[in-house]
């Protein structure tokens, strides 16, 4: 039984542990690969250098919202070999670290990006898809995800009618909200990923812990009870799901 952990920070000089020992803890809890992916040039920079480090991991680079008030400039990076996608990009307006306009500018920019060295996306959209949705809509043949998704049902759907997969992670096994727990549980198999976006939203059990690749069985622990299947089912589906998106070996 293998995981896939198709997004984490472990490369981040700021990440608390030591990423050595992580990965150890990620292989014996059979993760068999994980993306760690960038959120800035030096982020994006870094996530490179990492992947081509260490077997089994590879890089997404894209600059995240919050950060493209510093610029976007992360082509240099695409035909790296170690790059399976362009992310995370998107927009997020429940904070203004970076203006509207801004995160929109470098949103279309990288897509562009991805398009033209044929990368899949990772998304990441936060109470902004009213602008985000038209942008999509502009471009033809995005392939990608929605990550940390946890969103409207309607969201959900308009992603699904897009092609998009959906990346479930901690938050999904700890959410109170009543609309998030049925939207998680509408989420196709054939369109799941995992992801534990470490350090960042650990799961239960284990609230209280910085987070790692290794407990992303934890999430698909809980994503098996919560459809009724086998733990290998969920291995097996989200597995084959990131192995088509982000063209793994």
């Amino acid at each position: 039984m293998q995981f896939i952990d198709t997004h984490c920070h472990i490369h981040e000089a700021s990440y608390p542990l030591d990423p050595e020992a992580v990965l150890q803890h990620a292989r014996n809890a059979g993760v068999k690969q994980l993306i760690c992916v960038g959120t800035s040039r030096e982020s994006s920079h870094r996530a490179v250098q990492f992947a081509a480090e260490h077997e089994s991991v590879f890089a997404s680079i894209g600059v995240h919202p919050h950060d493209t008030k510093d610029g976007w400039n992360i082509e240099e990076f695409a035909e790296k070999p170690e790059v399976v996608a362009v992310g995370e990009i998107g927009l997020d307006y429940f904070y203004t670290h970076s203006s509207r306009e801004t995160q929109i500018e470098a949103l279309q920019v990288q897509i562009e990006l991805a398009l033209k060295h044929d990368l899949p996306i990772i998304f990441h959209v936060r109470e902004a898809f009213d602008d985000f949705w038209p942008i999509f809509d502009n471009f033809h043949g995005i392939r990608g995800e929605l990550h940390s998704f946890t969103d409207t049902k309607h969201n959900l759907e308009e992603g699904l009618r897009r092609g998009l997969y959906v990346g479930v992670n901690g938050i999904s096994t700890f959410t109170k909200s009543e609309p998030q727990k049925e939207m998680f549980a509408a989420v196709p198999l054939k369109r799941l990923l995992l992801e534990t976006d470490a350090p960042f939203l650990t799961p239960v059990p284990l609230r209280g812990k910085v987070n790692e690749p290794a407990y992303v069985m934890r999430i698909a622990e809980f994503h098996a009870q919560l459809r009724g299947i086998s733990l290998e089912e969920i291995a097996a589906l989200t597995t084959t799901n990131a192995e088509m998106l982000f063209a793994l070996s």
